[in-house]
């Protein structure tokens, strides 16, 4: 009943959508700011595996093969996640805030901040992972009040026309879909 309520009632996309705006706009500040000012993710790289995060009682690392990837792909190619990490955060805020792929943006932004988590950093991150799975399983009540609104509709549409299969009726018959004829 709670869920239905969340996922469906008209108030509830009013909140979700404040939630979005407040959400969105830490993301894209966030990114905007590393794309003006530079964005350097060495020293951050570097600590995360110098100073991976450990288990208090055994000291042992809790991720190491987040560790390993860190030092065996992200760090040789930190010219790549230097232009990516900020490029993401600024699309992720950009979408939650005006509601265009709102799902899809929320996802990789709770992706990017577990991601940040495993590494060790705390900051934002659980407030900012919390809220997005809030976004999340709002599901399309979220992307009620925003450009989802007109954009999935148009995305369904060229899905629908790209996906037709042409060799499903091979022997050049018209093709009868939920009652409507379409000729082949």
């Amino acid at each position: 009943m709670v869920m239905r309520f969340f996922k469906q009632n008209v108030w509830a996309a009013v909140a979700i959508t404040l939630l979005r705006i407040y959400v969105g706009w830490t993301w894209l500040t966030h990114g905007f700011d590393k794309l003006k000012d530079g964005f350097d993710a060495t020293g951050f790289l570097n600590n995360a595996i110098n100073k991976p995060v450990v288990d208090k009682a055994t000291s042992e690392v809790l991720f190491p093969n987040y560790t390993y990837f860190i030092e065996h792909f992200a760090l040789p190619n930190v010219k790549v996640i230097n232009f990516l990490i900020p490029l993401g955060e600024f699309l992720i805020g950009l979408g939650i805030l005006v509601g265009g792929l709102t799902l899809t943006a929320a996802f990789f932004g709770m992706l990017l901040n577990f991601l940040f988590m495993f590494a060790g950093t705390v900051s934002t991150n659980p407030w900012l992972l919390l809220l997005g799975f809030v976004i999340f399983t709002a599901g399309t009540n979220a992307e009620r009040f925003g450009l989802d609104a007109f954009l999935l509709p148009l995305l369904r549409k060229i899905w629908a026309k790209l996906t037709r299969k042409q060799d499903a009726n091979p022997k050049g018959q018209d093709t009868v879909h939920k009652g409507t004829i379409i000729p082949r």
